[in-house]
């Protein structure tokens, strides 16, 4: 019982979290792995695509919604709005979040380097 009381209390207060898309990541160290898992196929510049679509904005973002890239049909008809949990799911087991999706990725199965690439992802605007 106390232990949950702790776990309330420290929710209202944001500083406990439920899961790991909520949790508050380091977008310093997201950076890191930004360049280690994401940055061969995907640019963070604003309208500079690579083998994968620009994630400058992507926090927010509908799936499928850069005019100028190639998305599969997939991705185009998922209907994702790219919030944290969104992401965290996706960039855990993409092919499971949307199948079909051309990416190539695995998934990222270390919750708190997610955490920290979302974090990163989502300061990008």
């Amino acid at each position: 019982m106390k232990r949950f009381v702790t776990a309330v209390l420290l929710g209202v207060l944001g500083l406990y979290t439920v899961s790991s898309a909520h949790a508050v990541g380091d977008p310093k160290h997201g950076t890191d792995i930004f360049a280690e898992e994401c940055a061969d196929c995907h640019s963070v510049l604003q309208d500079k695509n690579k083998k994968g679509p620009s994630l400058w904005g992507v926090a927010g973002r509908p799936s499928g919604a850069i005019a100028d890239f190639d998305y599969s049909s997939a991705m185009r008809q998922s209907g994702i709005v790219w919030t944290a949990d969104k992401m965290d799911a996706y960039i855990t087991q993409p092919k499971q979040v949307v199948a079909g999706t051309r990416m190539k990725y695995d998934g990222l199965g270390d919750a708190k380097a997610r955490a920290d690439l979302i974090a990163y992802l989502t300061s990008l605007h």
